[in-house]
């Protein structure tokens, strides 16, 4: 019998039982996911067909921005998970918003932790758009050695 249904599927007279779809990437538990997906707060400032971009819950700067791409890839170690028009559309927004806010002239900071030596805080790529402000000249000082 298993030969038989085997013979017809082959021939194309009886269709396949449904492969499940694999797995999604998206961790049901991101942040990041939820927003685009319109379940969890933001204060939007700006969205494209391929990225979302909103202030910053715990803001550094007076201007702090998260640009984000609307597809999830936990890091910049997985960018080119990306297509190729989403990764240029992810810097176009950070410059549109830089300049939607004021920032672009007198200068802004773009900011992409990747990974936890880097203290990345939500494990979906993301770019810091931060100014508005005069911003300190060392961003990138380690904390002192602990005795």
């Amino acid at each position: 019998m298993r030969r038989a249904l085997s013979a017809f599927v082959a021939a194309g007279l009886l269709a396949q039982a449904p492969v499940p779809a694999p797995a999604a990437k998206e961790p049901a538990a991101c942040v990041f996911c939820m927003i685009v997906a319109g379940t969890a707060p933001s204060k939007k400032v700006y969205e494209d067909q391929h990225v979302l971009a909103f202030w910053d819950i715990r803001p550094r700067a007076k201007v702090h921005l998260l640009v984000i791409p609307k597809q999830h890839v936990a890091s910049l170690k997985e960018l080119d998970e990306l297509p190729a028009d989403a990764r240029a559309a992810l810097l176009s927004a950070c410059v549109k918003v830089a300049k939607d806010q004021g920032i672009l002239d007198d200068g802004f900071r773009l900011i992409s932790n990747s990974g936890s030596n880097a203290n990345q805080s939500v494990f979906h790529l993301h770019f810091h758009v931060v100014g508005g402000e005069k911003l300190r000249e060392d961003a990138i000082t380690k904390d002192p050695a602990k005795r």
